[in-house]
């Protein structure tokens, strides 16, 4: 698979606590300079960000990150923040507790409810698969797709495992028709990316890619 095909499905990532403005920026520069899909940032610097890209690369956040268990009003009033300050992607964490409860209804209704606050951005729907059953997984699916979330993705990268090439495949077989998959944490090589891109992931959130390409060249 060639290089750039990787590179485009790549949400270029920096949710490190400790990042800075001069971080961000680097980021974005190494997001337009490869031509990712867009740079996935923590949401304190979306503003600055989509001013500093100036469309030249799209500006994802991150919404109840990364335990999922604020409340739906909160998520929803994060994703109207980070959507009114330029936020063009949108990747929120479920509540997990809930799944294990099997309180679904409660989290297709705040899937529902946080893409009705992205105003017709994309959604992105972390589930964190490592917590989870096979099962669960499935039901997850399930919700995703009825809730009219664009992705399902697979992790946060701050829990205790990332996207495994399993989890895509059972999201391959469960997600309906209209909703693409994004493999997160954890992709550490080219071949890794290929491999999440052949069994089905239309996007990667990775830091390592562009890092990768970068040394090579």
């Amino acid at each position: 698979m060639d290089v750039n095909e990787i590179l485009s499905k790549c949400d270029h990532t920096l949710l490190s606590v400790t990042a800075t403005w001069a971080d961000i920026k680097a980021i974005i520069d190494d997001g337009i300079k490869y031509h990712t899909a867009s740079v996935c940032i923590p949401p304190y610097f979306v503003g600055d960000a989509k001013k500093y890209a100036d469309g030249k690369v799209a500006i994802c956040t991150v919404i109840g990150f990364p335990n999922g268990y604020n409340t739906k009003e909160v998520k929803v009033f994060e994703t109207a923040d980070a959507v009114k300050n330029g936020a063009d992607e949108i990747d929120m964490v479920i509540n997990i507790g809930d799944l294990k409860a099997k309180n679904y209804d409660k989290i297709q209704d705040e899937i529902v409810a946080i893409k009705k606050a992205c105003g017709g951005k994309i959604l992105k729907v972390i589930i964190e698969t490592c917590l989870l059953t096979e099962d669960e997984k499935i039901k997850m699916c399930e919700i995703v797709t009825a809730a009219k979330a664009d992705f399902i993705k697979t992790s946060t990268g701050f829990s205790t495992a990332g996207a495994t090439r399993e989890d895509v495949i059972i999201f391959s077989k469960h997600v309906g028709k209209d909703v693409k998959i994004k493999a997160a944490g954890g992709i550490a090589s080219l071949k890794d990316a290929e491999d999440f891109v052949t069994l089905g992931a239309s996007r990667l959130g990775t830091s390592r890619v562009v890092k990768i390409v970068k040394e090579g060249k």
